[in-house]
């Protein structure tokens, strides 16, 4: 199980490393024939940050850095209006053109019924990937100030060259510090698509897995199929903590996509030895998945965090999660009463 130091002693209950995307979401149109966006804020390690903060009350921050100008400050107003700590994002001086350093953007059209989602990024160069390990005072971060719990993963890892090494100095100096650390195994093609693919993140993911206490996501594992069994999690988890026995909790969503438009969706973890599984939600009707991924885990966190035990913890994920695919944008605009709702059996009957 999970141990974790006295909140009384940390100013926050979750410090996310990651990079704050800009989102620019053309809605029902498609990006190459719209006339307008609509801009959230995004970023798979932030996004954990945001709605553990958003849904959930909880006290959050984000490592992160951000050139300094309209746009990084228009990117600063959202991570502020998400209730999110601004304290820790470091500045970096723009030449006016963004040949030194960017802000990252990112545009996607969601998809309905057969035609999938697409996306499009804009995100090389950007002031988050040219961070190292030196430029964040790791000590005053978890020592001083402190923090329950460090979320980063593949996504933030995948950025550059330097951004491993960060990861892997962050995750220490938590853990040294007795904050639990989880890693997601987000991948994401874009990044990875002229730098060896999946093999390439895996191998990557591989290397800082033993600093981590909870992975969301499993190798050698379709975690797309809902239909999976527990004896087939249990063993492709099973070989995971061969490799990495300082895991002490392996999580995974079980998604099955029969369009853009309708889903399968729960989920499983296995901790102590044992197997947890959520109710099914079967043919959730979906205005926009992005981000549905980091509702999960950001629900995982808060039950731990709040001393649940891994049933509850799993169950409240796959909840958040299916609700977060009914309303637009990378975070979620649940409330906690319609996650806690859902998960003692609720339906969409309306409350009057």
């Amino acid at each position: 199980m999970l141990t974790f130091k006295e909140k009384q002693t940390c100013r926050w209950d979750l410090i996310s490393l990651g990079e704050v995307l800009l989102r620019f979401d053309p809605g029902d149109r498609r990006i190459h024939s719209t006339r307008e966006f609509t801009v959230w804020d995004g970023g798979a390690e932030y996004n954990v940050a945001a709605n553990l903060s958003r849904v959930f009350r909880m006290q959050t921050s984000i490592i992160t850095a951000l050139a300094d100008n309209a746009i990084g400050h228009l990117t600063e107003d959202l991570v502020r209006n998400a209730g999110v700590d601004i304290d820790e994002i470091i500045w970096r001086k723009h030449d006016g053109i963004g040949a030194n350093t960017r802000n990252g953007l990112y545009f996607i059209e969601r998809g309905f019924g057969l035609r999938a989602p697409a996306s499009t990024f804009d995100r090389d160069n950007t002031a988050v990937s040219q961070l190292n390990e030196g430029d964040i005072d790791w000590t005053k971060m978890f020592g001083e100030k402190g923090a329950l719990w460090l979320h980063t993963g593949g996504v933030f890892a995948g950025l550059s060259e330097m951004t491993p090494g960060v990861a892997v100095a962050g995750m220490q100096a938590a853990k040294a510090n007795g904050t639990v650390v989880s890693y997601d195994l987000n991948y994401r093609h874009s990044l990875w698509s002229t730098r060896g693919g999946r093999d390439a993140a895996n191998k990557l993911n591989r290397k800082l897995l033993p600093h981590a206490d909870v992975v969301f996501g499993i190798f050698d594992f379709d975690s797309t199929l809902s239909g999976y069994s527990e004896d087939e999690f249990r063993t492709a988890a099973g070989k995971m903590l061969a490799d990495f026995p300082n895991l002490k909790i392996i999580v995974s969503t079980l998604r099955e996509t029969h369009s853009a438009s309708r889903h399968d969706l729960a989920g499983v973890c296995l901790s102590n030895g044992e197997v947890f599984r959520s109710r099914d939600y079967k043919n959730i009707e979906v205005i926009d998945r992005v981000g549905s991924g980091d509702a999960f885990a950001s629900a995982f966190i808060y039950s731990m965090l709040e001393g649940q035990d891994p049933q509850f913890a799993i169950d409240c994920a796959s909840a958040h999660a299916a609700l977060a695919m009914t309303t637009p944008g990378d975070g979620s605009m649940c409330t906690l009463n319609e996650v806690l709702d859902l998960v003692g059996g609720g339906d969409a009957t309306i409350k009057r």
